[in-house]
């Protein structure tokens, strides 16, 4: 009988974690994207999923202001968006904190300051994080064209620039413009732990 409990206690307490990450609203490779609309960005307009159908891959970057890590990675952004926008890519920074340093106003200086030629995006509700499970600043969602889920995890493999060994998302985006899978679907995002309300 102890042995059926020991046998039982660890798939019982793993189910319970997947129910708990099911809940929370955690993507699965190949899962679909979920739908999101009027969250406001920094050029005062509302953004929807829909916005974006003409790309051929779309890439959610959950970010934020105050974060340093998400700091390391702005200029990286903004080349990855500069290397990829003829070829039919689009990024989409969001942001779900509600610190006084994340708030629109906020994002509004840091976007204009850091060139941001992507859409950076507000949601205060923070719903949009929850269905992604969007768990740090920054963590990466890459949707095919069919807005599945192809890719999940961080940019690169360091917050320094210089040390950088395995480009991440570039790699995803290269075998996925080239109708092949990426080399890895999932790595180990971090950064800064989202502020969920």
């Amino acid at each position: 009988m102890k042995r059926i409990l020991l046998c039982i206690a660890p798939v019982t307490a793993l189910l319970l974690l997947t129910a708990h990450f099911v809940r929370a609203g955690e993507l699965k490779i190949g899962d679909a994207a979920p739908n999101f609309s009027g969250i406001v960005g920094t050029d005062d307009k509302e953004h929807a999923l829909k916005d974006y159908k003409s790309a051929k891959l779309l890439v959610l970057v959950f970010t934020c202001n105050h974060c340093p890590v998400a700091q390391a990675y702005e200029e990286r952004l903004v080349k990855l968006q500069k290397d990829y926008k003829e070829k039919g890519v689009r990024i989409v920074a969001v942001n779900v904190n509600n610190l006084d340093a994340d708030k629109l106003d906020k994002m509004k200086e840091r976007a204009k300051a850091k060139k941001f030629d992507f859409a950076y995006i507000y949601d205060a509700s923070q719903k949009i994080g929850k269905e992604y499970g969007a768990k740090v600043t920054p963590h990466v969602f890459v949707l095919d064209r069919d807005r599945k889920l192809a890719y999940v995890g961080a940019i690169d493999d360091s917050m320094d620039a210089k040390k950088v060994k395995k480009h991440h998302l570039r790699d995803a985006l290269d075998a996925l413009l080239a109708g092949k899978e990426p080399p890895e679907k999932v790595t180990k995002q971090f950064g800064c732990t989202i502020k969920y309300e």
